[in-house]
């Protein structure tokens, strides 16, 4: 793998003008059929990113770069499958990867539009899906939108934690910053570690070693948040200098997605859904959760009342340790990952949760963009939401495990729920437009 990145970032710091050609075309190849098997493109999308995080592109520049670098492969590999069809199996690249094509066939005929929004996530399937998905005619209109909303997860999920990095190189930050990163990217990737094998392993308690682990975690961060210091304010200042107007828009519309109000109205839609289509258990399930965890997070704002970071012109008069926006958010998301995941492959229920993690991510990290929040609040509500998700699907199996949702239930979910939130981020999104312009 040395012999694709050294040589590459060697020169790429010799020559950093062409970086953002990088950028996008390591994107494309790694989305592009059959190269995409080929070239290690997670590995170099994270290096040329810890380059452009190093001060030669903006985050917003990279993730652009990317998201459309993704696009054009997804473009490319769909009309190379819909313009061969069945002899796509002749293609040099292909005679000898042959069963990566037949499983992602398989895939997608099993799971349709989902595989793409999955398997984005899946590194074989990522650059044969779309390939396939041509050669089995799927409608292009149909195809152009699912990727638009694939490959802006995608770009978030694989560009941020490289360019973080390098801007973290580059910033004077606290002396003990690293430390305290470490300890807690540590502890947070030992719960995952930790959810992700009991839920792969198809233990039959799965749920109640996630909330356990969840729990120890959580508590971990209550008692560890007054000591993080260093690592709050690196990362505010970190965050703080990427700031500019058109981001603020941005990010004012997609925090107000976390809002209490909009919170409240998606979980009681969500819900009133669930019993609409007599889903009771899985109504029982999301309302512990979603309750649950508004409840908790209000007590433990009182209990350690923590003040908000002076970064506000207008400081917010309620308490900041957890992230209620963050609680609420991966409640909501986590809940529909779960509710998604039932009666799939342990994989695919696992990538089923990533993929919902990503729009409670977003809401999250808009906190400590705004200023709102520390970043350890929003790691707290995140937490939070996951142990109490575990605990309540771990009480809702208790007898029997919970049943998959029946089609005619995600037909009556999913679009209500996606209108009432475009809906929200689009009327708050012109909102910002004409403050910005007047």
């Amino acid at each position: 793998m040395n012999q694709w990145i050294e040589p590459l970032t060697g020169w790429l710091s010799s020559n950093p003008q062409w970086l953002a050609a990088a950028v996008f075309l390591i994107a494309l190849t790694e989305c592009l059929a059959i190269v995409g098997l080929i070239v290690p493109g997670t590995f170099l999308l994270f290096a040329v990113a810890a380059m452009a995080g190093s001060g030669v592109l903006s985050l917003g520049e990279t993730l652009l770069l990317a998201y459309a670098g993704g696009l054009l492969g997804d473009a490319l590999s769909y009309a190379l499958g819909h313009f061969f069809h069945k002899d796509i199996r002749r293609l040099p690249g292909l005679r000898q990867r042959e069963h990566w094509l037949e499983y992602a066939e398989n895939y997608f005929q099993r799971y349709g539009i989902a595989s793409l929004l999955v398997g984005r996530f899946i590194g074989p399937l990522r650059p044969m899906l779309p390939m396939v998905a041509g050669m089995l005619n799927m409608p292009l209109p149909r195809f152009i939108l699912v990727s638009l909303l694939a490959a802006a997860g995608w770009s978030v999920a694989y560009l941020l934690p490289g360019w973080a990095t390098g801007a973290a190189l580059r910033l004077p930050l606290p002396p003990g910053f690293w430390a305290e990163a470490a300890i807690v990217a540590a502890g947070v990737g030992l719960f995952v570690l930790i959810a992700a094998q009991s839920n792969l392993r198809d233990q039959h308690h799965a749920g109640l070693i996630t909330a356990c682990s969840g729990l120890i975690a959580l508590i971990a961060m209550m008692i560890g948040w007054p000591h993080l210091d260093e690592l709050d304010n690196g990362l505010m200042t970190l965050i703080q200098e990427q700031r500019s107007s058109h981001a603020d828009m941005l990010a004012q519309s997609i925090t107000h997605l976390g809002d209490f109000t909009t919170q409240f109205a998606a979980a009681a839609l969500l819900c009133l859904l669930l019993v609409a289509a007599k889903q009771w258990r899985s109504a029982l399930f999301s309302a512990m959760t979603l309750l649950g965890t508004a409840l908790s997070n209000t007590v433990l704002k009182l209990t350690f009342a923590r003040q908000r970071p002076e970064v506000l012109a207008e400081p917010l008069s309620s308490f900041s340790f957890p992230s209620g926006h963050s609680s609420a958010a991966f409640a909501f998301f986590l809940v529909l990952g779960v509710l998604a995941g039932r009666g799939q492959p342990a994989r695919l229920r696992l990538t089923w949760l990533i993929v919902s993690c990503l729009p409670a991510l977003m809401i999250a990290c808009s906190r400590v963009y705004l200023g709102a929040h520390w970043p350890t609040d929003i790691i707290g509500g995140a937490l939070l939401a996951s142990t109490l998700c575990a605990a309540s699907l771990a009480i809702s199996q208790i007898k029997h495990p919970l049943a998959p949702l029946s089609m005619k239930a995600w037909w009556l979910i999913v679009p209500a729920c996606t209108a009432l939130l475009a809906g929200i981020s689009i009327w708050q999104l012109s909102i910002n437009t004409l403050q910005y312009r007047y």
